[in-house]
């Protein structure tokens, strides 16, 4: 199914490409014309008048230059097409690198994982090659941070999560809609959508006191002074205009905002056009009853119209936009107080925007993120969608589980990664991983708890059936020490595992699902055997369950003593001198060690009996 994806993705480019190449062909046929059109146009018109045919020559300019004009508007059209396409071709190579996991065409966005967080570093969540670097399709920097609070803020409530993956589940299919999401964002400029900008511009207001009463005697004033004016005309009565005149000339002057009115409208246009063109097209398409869009649309925004309360702010824009033409402006405000009446209707405009944008941007967000995770459900149809698991166990009670068939990692490629079976079920359960160096016990920790970040997110996950209880995900996977904080490695460790077990200690909340790799590593071996096996009993008896992986194979002898463990391990094969890895998962403690191997293959001086009473 992902083949014929990519094969379905590849067709449209081809197709993409041949029109690009026949609007390029068609636009420079326009360029010749419209320098044939002037040089028979010059040549025609200035014939006529060196023989005095005036009249003529008048005529044949007008005509070339109308038909001069109409060549123009039909080209720049068809550049315009051409821009359009090529923008659309953009958006399909970006899925199909999106799909092969071409890092470098997936273009790069912004954030970085938070401090302190239990899992957003181990799980490779941020950054070059992470899982937001692949899913992150947005076009505005509220859609972004929606998106990022979906993976990063777990477990969400059951209701919240069930409208998020039910809207997810239908945009999936709907890859036009999506993508001329992103095409009309992309059109409107090259920047993102910045709601903060936005809202920073919408609450800078221009305050003019007594505004009102200001417009009412300006507006007598301009009445007065044409009534004076049209009587001093049919001779009826002197120029008594001038003074009604001279008054509205001197408050006009006195309360006239100048260059300040003009840049906020400009800057305030500019924000609003973007937000109104992605408004107006989602708000079209909620109009199909009976959907998750138009219920969603319905949830967050109501029933007023973001397209016509942005409408009638442009046209007040426009308005005031006048005063970049200083004669026409002035001509306008000479007539009536044409800057007072506008200032006054985007004083108010200004404040509902203000107060509806939160809304506005509430329901982008929604829907942008959610199309980020539809568009990677589209590009990967052979993902399965998560079940959450609400009853099991007995009486109805819901007991912590996580099984998953065929389970992968999702940032590695088809061609290369190994899936799994997964088999987690009941409070206190821990799989304790063994294996050898390079065997992939970090990877099959790492694709588990990222699988789980995507299912509890709303998305699919990679694997061929998945079903889990709700959970918070904590890991000790990636573990740095800290010179600022003045924390060594094995001590930046100890408050991880200990903030791990802690979680694990409230039973009220949703389980805890660990994932523990390399447990104390940063110690020597009889004090990381006698540590670990105290923390994973106490793990054993919490409110948690998950994994624990280990050099130590002594550990493997815990077995017995607690009574949800199980043992597993990641082994290799030795052919022709050389370590050979298969990643699958097998029951039992792991038979085999390799560390004394890799030493002696990268040359280190290693004794072959002391390999030999290794192995």
């Amino acid at each position: 199914m992902t083949i014929s994806r990519s094969v379905q993705l590849e067709r449209i480019l081809r197709r993409t490409d041949r029109l690009i190449e026949r609007g390029t062909r068609l636009s420079a046929s326009f360029t010749r014309w419209r320098l044939i059109i002037f040089l028979i146009g010059l040549v025609c018109t200035v014939a006529l008048y060196k023989v005095d045919w005036y009249n003529s020559g008048n005529l044949s300019l007008a005509l070339f230059l109308a038909i001069f004009i109409a060549v123009a508007a039909y080209h720049n059209k068809v550049e315009s097409q051409i821009h359009r396409l090529r923008q659309w071709k953009q958006i399909k190579q970006t899925h199909l690198a999106r799909m092969a996991l071409n890092w470098a065409a997936i273009p790069a966005r912004s954030g970085q994982a938070p401090t302190l967080h239990p899992y957003a570093t181990d799980l490779d969540l941020f950054g070059p090659h992470s899982l937001t670097h692949l899913l992150d399709t947005t076009v505005s920097d509220h859609g972004r941070a929606r998106l990022q609070s979906w993976l990063l803020e777990q477990p969400a409530p059951p209701a919240d999560w069930l409208a998020r993956q039910s809207l997810v589940k239908e945009l999936t299919p709907r890859s036009l809609f999506r993508d001329r999401l992103a095409l009309d964002a992309k059109l409107t400029g090259d920047q993102e959508i910045n709601g903060k900008r936005l809202a920073a511009v919408t609450e800078h207001s221009i305050n003019l006191p007594y505004l009102d009463t200001i417009l009412i005697v300006q507006g007598i004033l301009a009445f007065t002074t044409v009534s004076l004016a049209l009587a001093t005309m049919f001779g009826l009565l002197p120029g008594y205009w001038m003074f009604s005149f001279a008054a509205y000339v001197l408050i006009y002057f006195m309360t006239d905002q100048g260059e300040e009115l003009l840049e906020h409208a400009v800057g305030l246009h500019l924000e609003t056009e973007r937000l109104a063109t992605l408004l107006g097209y989602l708000e079209r398409h909620a109009r199909r009853q009976n959907t998750v869009l138009s219920s969603t649309w319905a949830r967050l925004i109501g029933g007023t119209s973001p397209t016509v309360q942005l409408r009638r702010v442009a046209r007040t824009l426009h308005a005031i936009s006048i005063k970049a033409h200083p004669l026409v402006h002035l001509m306008i405000n000479v007539l009536c107080p044409w800057d007072l009446w506008f200032l006054r209707k985007l004083m108010r405009d200004q404040q509902d925007i203000q107060q509806a944008l939160p809304q506005w941007l509430n329901c982008l967000a929604e829907v942008e993120a959610a199309s980020a995770l539809a568009t990677f459900a589209y590009l990967h149809p052979d993902y399965a969608w998560p079940i959450p698991v609400t009853t099991s166990g007995e009486h109805n009670e819901v007991l912590p589980t996580l099984q998953a068939d065929r389970l992968g990692h999702p940032l590695l490629s088809a061609k290369t990664r190994v899936a799994n079976d997964v088999r987690l079920a009941g409070r206190g359960s821990i799989h304790l991983i063994t294996g050898s160096n390079m065997s992939g016990k970090s990877t099959f920790l790492r694709t588990i708890g990222i699988n789980l970040c995507l299912a509890q997110a709303g998305g699919p996950v990679c694997a061929r059936s998945f079903e889990w209880t709700w959970s918070r995900l904590a890991c000790c996977i990636r573990v740095d020490d800290s010179l600022d904080a003045g924390l060594s490695f094995f001590y930046a460790e100890v408050k991880r595992l200990k903030a791990i077990l802690e979680t694990t200690q409230d039973p009220t909340a949703p389980p805890t699902l660990f994932l523990i790799d390399e447990i104390f590593k940063g110690t020597n071996n009889r004090e990381r055997l006698i540590g670990s096996q105290a923390y994973i009993t106490a793990l054993s008896q919490g409110n948690g369950f998950g994994l624990v992986s280990t050099h130590d194979l002594e550990l493997a002898d815990l077995e017995p003593a607690v009574p949800r463990l199980v043992n597993a391990h990641f082994q290799e094969t030795v052919s022709n001198g050389a370590l050979e890895f298969d990643y699958q998962l097998r029951p039992g403690p792991c038979p085999t060690t390799n560390a004394l191997r890799i030493m002696e293959l990268e040359g280190l001086p290693i004794s072959r009996t002391a390999t030999k009473q290794a192995e």
